[in-house]
């Protein structure tokens, strides 16, 4: 009799060592992003259900409702840097992301409380700022809530958000102009000058392009093999509107990129010069 019941008790120590180690797929597995964003960076945690067939808008999630905008979880969101949404300044850190669903617009929240994970749970107290986000409506199904990062530029970037046929989105920016201007002040009464970042700067933002082509001379003239300076030198004459002299340059280019077996950069010369 003993030894039966060590047989079973032997038995049931096992089962319940497997069932302890089993591991199966989450139904809402979680993701997280880091966007390189301004000088910083934008971090998104949340977790993804999926549509299984069931009626999700204005169903499994309720219209006119509080959503933690994911499964599982509170969604979160963290700025590195300080940042604007809605013309409210969010400062750096981190802040949970909540949403009211409507038909046609939904309520996107940014929350001091980073532990929402159901609707009895919020407190309008902590909001930091609310935005309007208008409804538009997707010719495909998005099987998977997704959250994404979209037209990202160095003071701009777009959260989406897509499940169902359903796609809203809001926008954060930064002031990173001023900062870099600040920057390039500072830097340009030091002894190592960055020409050519600053002179990158200009052009890409429509600053002084007479400032930027004074810069990418002289950083053409501390590297006289760069094909990407003459590159941008021609990209700035053109601008300018000086055809001839971004010509020049164009064809500066394709010899030093040659000679560096750089093909993206001889080609994108080549396409300069042909179109003008």
């Amino acid at each position: 009799m003993k030894k039966i019941l060590f047989f079973l008790s032997a038995l049931f120590l096992l089962s319940l060592a497997n069932a302890q180690t089993l591991t199966t797929p989450q139904p809402s597995p979680t993701q997280t992003l880091k966007q390189n964003f301004s000088l910083g960076s934008i971090e998104l945690n949340y977790s993804r259900p999926a549509k299984k067939g069931r009626k999700i808008m204005g169903d499994l999630v309720p219209f006119g409702k509080v959503w933690r905008t994911g499964a599982n979880n509170a969604t979160t969101l963290t700025f590195s840097d300080d940042v604007t949404i809605g013309g409210t300044e969010v400062k750096a850190g981190k802040y949970g992301l909540l949403s009211i669903p409507d038909a046609d617009k939904w309520t996107i929240i940014i929350s001091k409380d980073v532990n929402v994970s159901s609707p009895s749970a919020y407190n309008a107290e902590n909001d930091v700022v609310r935005v309007q986000a208008d409804v538009v409506k997707t010719p495909f199904t998005v099987e998977n809530f997704t959250i994404n990062f979209a037209n990202i530029t160095g003071s701009r970037c777009n959260v989406e958000m897509m499940w169902e046929n359903t796609y809203v989105s809001f926008a954060v920016t930064a002031g990173t102009d001023a900062k870099v201007m600040k920057q390039i002040d500072n830097a340009m009464n030091k002894d190592n000058k960055p020409y050519f970042n600053a002179a990158s700067y200009y052009y890409d933002n429509g600053k002084d392009l007479n400032q930027a082509l004074a810069w990418v001379n002289k950083a053409v003239e501390n590297n006289k093999e760069a094909y990407w300076m003459t590159m941008l030198k021609a990209r700035i004459h053109l601008k300018l509107g000086d055809k001839t002299a971004a010509k020049a340059a164009a064809n500066t280019t394709i010899d030093l990129a040659t000679k560096g077996k750089n093909d993206d950069y001889v080609k994108m010369a080549t396409d300069l010069i042909a179109g003008l």
